[in-house]
């Protein structure tokens, strides 16, 4: 590829603000990435978690581990399961690390127990509360253009209700965008969660209820 006289090279991937974009747009290598560094992490620590309490180990687990699998993750709204399946063995081998639990342990009290929701949910969390922010705030204004309240001309009991106009696309990558995705994700919640005075109370609210209700 030429451009002003000068070549340039084509690539299968690109890192773009610590998130690896690859050539069909279906994160698989970032999420292989992801997983690899997240492993490394694991395995160091379970050489040092004997020395460590529980405490501190959750801490450490989180500082290494949960953050990466937390960064950008909204970018992965819609990707397969088998892909979020990869991340959430690494969630799954984690908790056991930090509760000293055999592999044979059932991840999903574990991690009730640490007060970690599974990466399929974390990644509706993070969705849910750009967009409470975004409606609270109208801030970034680059996102509140993106969300729309349901007229109340149009349905009287979608005003009532506080959701927001739902976008379609006519391609599967479409429909990860924030303009489809978010609203698709608002709505999926209970009003007494959308409608919680600060912000604080809307994240411990939404967490409560994805534990009650995880995303199918």
């Amino acid at each position: 590829m030429n451009v002003a006289g000068s070549t340039i090279g084509l690539v299968e991937n690109i890192k773009l603000l610590g998130v690896t974009l690859d050539k069909s747009l279906t994160f698989r290598k970032h999420i292989a990435l992801t997983s690899q560094s997240c492993f490394y992490h694991i395995k160091a620590l379970r050489h040092i978690r004997h020395t460590l309490d529980s405490n501190t180990a959750a801490l450490i687990a989180h500082a290494l581990v949960s953050s990466r699998l937390d960064y950008a993750n909204s970018t992965l709204y819609g990707s397969p399961k088998t892909a979020i399946l990869k991340l959430q063995r690494v969630q799954n081998t984690l908790a056991r690390i930090v509760l000293r639990s055999n592999r044979y342990t059932h991840s999903a009290p574990l991690l009730e127990r640490l007060h970690w929701l599974p990466v399929h949910s974390r990644i509706r969390f993070k969705l849910a509360t750009i967009t409470y922010k975004a409606l609270s705030t109208s801030s970034p204004h680059y996102l509140t253009t993106l969300l729309r309240p349901c007229q109340p001309g149009r349905t009287l009991r979608s005003s009532d209700q506080h959701y927001l106009t739902t976008v379609t696309s006519s391609t599967v990558f479409g429909s990860r965008s924030f303009r489809c995705a978010a609203p698709a994700v608002w709505n999926a919640i209970p009003l007494s969660v959308r409608s919680a005075p600060s912000f604080d109370s809307f994240k411990r609210s939404l967490k409560t209820y994805f534990f009650r209700h995880p995303p199918v």
